[in-house]
């Protein structure tokens, strides 16, 4: 084992080293004076295999014991050879170690190799974070040039311009230095200062970052020219050696760092400006000057206390000169708020008094202070929202208290409507209207709070609410309106929808909540639980205004029987046409068996088969039928004939079948015609979100607008940047139409046993972890030349192979080789099979590769003596209900294995009490969905749920990938595979690359 460590030298270049545990724990050093050779670090030659750089030597100071160095935390000692670890107090000593120098922009590159025997040091990581704060700055442009004295002459150099945040963030990163940065001795000195390390660091690494992103950029002339400019935008891209005589290229110089001084502030202290609101009695608005510590925002001191000319040996600690420092930095604010020309000419300036329109204008400069790196205090009230919105009232007849059958309302139904004016969160009213209006500054003080006032807008709302102040309105346009804030033919956005009546209660985002629970209807074979009642109000609440529902209740929670209640209640006193249910294959028996259990009333048809009904006896065929049940594949072929036919409600089970928009089956089962759409779906989002645009364009057309739209409003905003406010938006507009309840609330649901969840951690054998190695080094090879389609393939591809390798050699090979003894995953299901088996409890085995549920079927049937039923998506469908039938009476085989794919959805398999989940789907929502065919209503004993992970494998580093990302995927996403394909080269390495620990003995 390796541990890695980084130096960084006096010219900075980075140098690394490297300590090996599997030296001796003593070997003799060659003496020369009182210095040795570091015992325990790799030599020359090895280093030069493991690093390519230029060979060199350094003298370090580091922690010692009288003989030897202490090790580093990150090697690993041979355990039998402590004996021989050297004691003694330990103190500081030198000692001479073998390094390969390389600049700044190779390690950014990736110098640091990816092997599972080298563990990196605080240093690499520590000089990796340097590197990603340089590549940061300069993505943002925060970099500047400059020329400074090298010893081969003047050079134009990048350097960063660190204002605000990355002020701060770099003062974090000085404190956070590690010590062994700082290790190389100097002249005799004792190591150097963090300041002394880490700016020349930040430097090269900035202007490696800056050149990688302008190679290829021409910044000169085409033609040849001569002057200080043109040498200089030669020599920031190309060599970065001046062209110019000495006194030309330190006339440029010095003009560069006036530029500089005029546009960035990098030092320890800057000014800091503070605006205080008029007191009562005063009509003034306040802006103070201060001087403020750049690295420590905290630590202020007034401009009057400089003009005292304090002795605080803390300002003078920071600078010479205070005063002067404070006036330079004033002249240069002046460059962007000129009201401070004023303040310059007096002889010490303290403050700047000024009037409304000043403050707004200072308010509004704010943002332009803080990027050119001064300090800026802001009144609390200035970073709360007061934007001009429009609220609309509405006020419809009726409640939504309780559920009957009347006549179904339309989109077009007519409410009555009021428009009002917001000022941030506050509907304004109309004295308070007009006293904006005749106010006619920037800066208001509305009930007690100064808020800022965009007048142009403010101008814009006023005129609207004159036109339209209030009238009536269909349901439909209010619909619109709360799906688009930012609708264009409204002056201002609208920022809130409330008012009266049930089109009030369905705007809520709470509806379900305000509905009195429906009684189990007469002719439902079934007690409902408080949580269904409550469903089948919503849902008979929708349906009476002819309005599309999303019922995504946690599997197990009774989806179905819901929407059997909803049928038996639609139909109790009305004539109505069927109603079309669309499910996956594996679903058509159990609404059949559903329906005859529960709702023995409903006549229920199923087509499906290659002997299906077609023409008019098909037509005949459903005309005295309530549920008509087909699949996925059936709707979509017979589409123009479920076209013409008048149904009543089209109800799409496991209705993230239609998450692709784009796939013919989705816009076939979108374009149907119905009364009434319901999705039942336990996971409206997996991968991202225009899978639930999809779902609810199905629902409710035209609700979230079109999908460009609704991916730049939402998709990309939530995806790419977590952005919470719009997340927030999302679930506002569709939260009327989305019905979901988890198993895990007490208020749904307090009878349902436990469910544990744990990882199983399995070692790879020999075999696997060479053939795991064989597929890396195969991708790694190709992927440098991959490019775009081609590179994605790649990827998904490698993950594919890496994970079959994991689960078996056989499996990845397909050879039909023997299957006992070769993994480590199938070695850890045996052992918890037998102990399951023991207990005389029955488990679930979920795989997403059939070809390796096969491979397991002979072997595991063999093993334990014993019957293992195998459901794939090749089960004939009077099969696969046989054998659900018989797991659940008892009498089938206590081992069912499952593809993920066809058993992971729809089926109720509660005889099961383990979840043992073979190879991860990297989708914490599809794993669950699994999870549910054991752990829901029904279930009377704890769930013991096993997922499966190969250490030191890319198993294990995507479950904790994932895990980080859970809580971005609590917002309203889920997490897919495709994201793997968008990695980098290094990331990917890292990602696959096998660790030691990955191999069993």
């Amino acid at each position: 084992m390796l541990a890695l460590h980084c130096l960084v030298t006096v010219a900075g270049d980075v140098a690394l080293w490297a300590e090996d545990s599997g030296l001796p724990a003593r070997r003799q050093g060659r003496a020369t004076k009182a210095v040795s050779d570091h015992p325990f670090a790799l030599p020359s030659r090895a280093l030069a295999e493991l690093v390519h750089g230029v060979v060199d030597e350094y003298l370090v100071l580091l922690p010692s014991h009288p003989s030897a160095p202490v090790a580093s935390p990150e090697l690993v000692r041979d355990p039998l050879a402590r004996a021989a670890t050297p004691r003694g107090a330990v103190k500081l000593s030198t000692w001479r170690v073998p390094a390969v120098r390389m600049s700044a922009a190779a390690f950014a590159r990736g110098a640091v190799p990816e092997r599972g025997d080298v563990r990196v040091g605080t240093s690499v990581r520590y000089l990796s974070a340097v590197s990603a704060f340089a590549e940061d700055l300069v993505g943002r442009g925060q970099v500047l040039p400059t020329v400074v004295s090298e010893e081969d002459g003047p050079a134009a150099r990048w350097r960063p311009a660190l204002s605000g945040a990355d002020s701060a963030r770099y003062a974090r990163l000085r404190e956070a230095m590690p010590p062994a940065l700082r290790a190389v001795q100097v002249d005799g000195m004792d190591g150097r200062r963090a300041d002394e390390v880490l700016r020349p660091m930040l430097d090269a690494f900035v202007d490696g970052a800056t050149r990688s992103r302008l190679a290829g950029t021409r910044l000169g002339p085409k033609r040849p020219a001569d002057g200080e400019p043109v040498a200089l935008l030669a020599a920031l891209t190309g060599d970065p050696l001046l062209d110019l005589a000495p006194e030309r290229a330190a006339r440029l110089a010095a003009e560069l760092d006036e530029w500089r001084a005029g546009g960035a502030h990098d030092g320890p202290i800057r000014a800091c400006f503070r605006l205080r609101a008029p007191a009562s009695d005063d009509t003034d608005w306040v802006l103070e000057f201060l001087l403020q510590a750049a690295d420590d925002p905290s630590v202020l001191v007034p401009a009057e206390q400089v003009w005292q000319r304090t002795r605080d040996a803390l300002l003078h600690r920071w600078v010479a000169r205070p005063q002067e420092l404070l006036l330079a930095e004033l002249g240069r604010a002046a460059r962007i708020l000129p009201d401070l020309d004023e303040c310059l000419r007096t002889r010490r300036p303290v403050e700047l008094r000024v009037d409304a329109d000043g403050a707004h204008r200072f308010l509004t400069a704010a943002a332009t202070l803080d990027q050119a790196g001064f300090g800026v205090l802001l009144p609390a009230w200035s970073r709360t929202s007061s934007a001009v919105g429009l609220r609309l009232t509405t006020t419809s007849r009726g409640a939504a208290g309780t559920v009957t059958r009347t006549t179904p309302l339309a989109r077009n139904q007519l409410v009555d409507y009021r428009w009002d004016l917001a000022l941030g969160d506050a509907t304004l009213t109309e004295r308070e209207l007009r006293d904006l209006a005749a106010a006619k500054v920037p800066l208001v003080r509305v009930r007690g709070q100064w808020v800022q006032v965009d007048q142009r807008r403010l101008s814009a709302a006023m005129a609207f609410l004159e036109r339209s102040r209030s009238g009536q309105m269909s349901v439909g346009d209010v619909l619109d309106l709360a799906g688009m804030a930012d609708d264009e033919s409204l002056p201002v956005p609208v920022v809130g929808i409330g008012g009266f009546g049930w089109l009030a209660d369905l705007l809520s985002g709470d509806v379900e909540a305000t509905l009195e629970p429906a009684e189990t209807p007469e002719g439902l074979h079934a007690e409902l639980r408080p949580y269904q009642r409550r469903g089948l109000a919503w849902l008979a609440f929708l349906d009476r205004l002819g309005l599309g529902a999303c019922l995504a209740d946690d599997m197990g929670l009774g989806k179905t029987i819901q929407l059997l209640a909803l049928e038996v209640l639609t139909r109790a006193d009305a004539v109505v046409p069927p109603t079309l249910i669309v499910c996956p294959m594996s679903l058509v028996g159990n609404w059949q068996r559903e329906a005859e259990k529960f709702a023995p009333g409903l006549r229920v048809y199923v087509h499906h088969g290659a002997n299906r009904l077609t023409g008019e006896k098909f037509s005949n065929a459903i005309a005295d039928v309530d549920l008509v049940v087909t699949t996925y594949a059936v709707a979509t072929r017979d589409a123009e004939k479920f076209a013409d036919l008048g149904w009543h409600r089209i109800v799409l089970d496991e209705a993230q079948n239609i998450k692709n928009s784009a796939s013919r089956q989705s816009q076939v089962l979108r374009a149907l015609p119905a009364r009434h759409r319901v999705a039942l779906t336990g996971t409206p989002v997996e991968n991202r979100l225009a899978e639930l645009w999809s779902i609810m364009d199905f629902a409710n057309p035209g609700l979230l607008g079109p999908l460009t739209r609704f991916r730049a409003r939402f998709a990309v905003p939530v995806e790419r940047h977590g952005d919470e406010d719009a997340a927030a938006r999302l679930r506002r507009i569709t939260g009327p139409f989305v019905l979901r309840r988890v198993k895990t609330d007490p208020s749904i649901i307090d009878d349902l046993p436990d469910k544990l969840e744990m990882k199983q951690f399995c070692n790879l054998t020999t075999e696997q972890a060479t053939l795991y190695r064989a597929v890396v080094d195969d991708m790694l090879a190709k992927i440098e030349e991959a490019e775009g389609v081609q590179r994605k393939g790649l990827v998904l591809a490698t993950m594919t192979k890496l994970k079959q390798v994991c689960n078996h050699p056989a499996h990845f090979l397909g050879d039909g080789s023997r299957v006992a003894d070769r993994s480590g995953k199938l070695a850890r299901l045996e052992e918890t099979l037998e102990e399951v088996l023991a207990e005389g409890d029955r488990a679930l085995c979920f795989t997403q590769f059939a070809e390796f549920g096969g491979m397991l079927v002979p072997h595991l049937a063999a093993r334990f003596d014993t019957e293992v039923a195998f459901l794939h998506g090749g089960t004939p469908k009077r099969q696969r209900d046989a054998m659900v039938e018989r797991f659940q009476s008892g009498t089938g085989p206590s081992i069912f294995l499952l593809s993920l794919k066809a058993g992971g959805t729809g089926l109720t398999l509660t005889a099961a009490n383990h979840v043992i989940h073979l190879d991860r789907w990297w989708n914490p929502a599809v794993e669950d969905q699994a999870t549910d065919r054991a752990y829901r209503i029904g279930q009377r004993r704890d769930v013991q749920v096993r997922k499966f992970v190969c250490i030191g494998t890319l198993e294990e580093r995507i479950d904790a990938m994932i895990e980080d990302k859970k809580a971005l995927s609590r917002l309203v996403i889920g997490s897919g595979e495709n994201w793997l394909t968008e990695l980098s080269t290094a990331e990917l390495r890292e990602l696959v690359t096998l660790s030691s620990e990955a191999v069993g003995e």
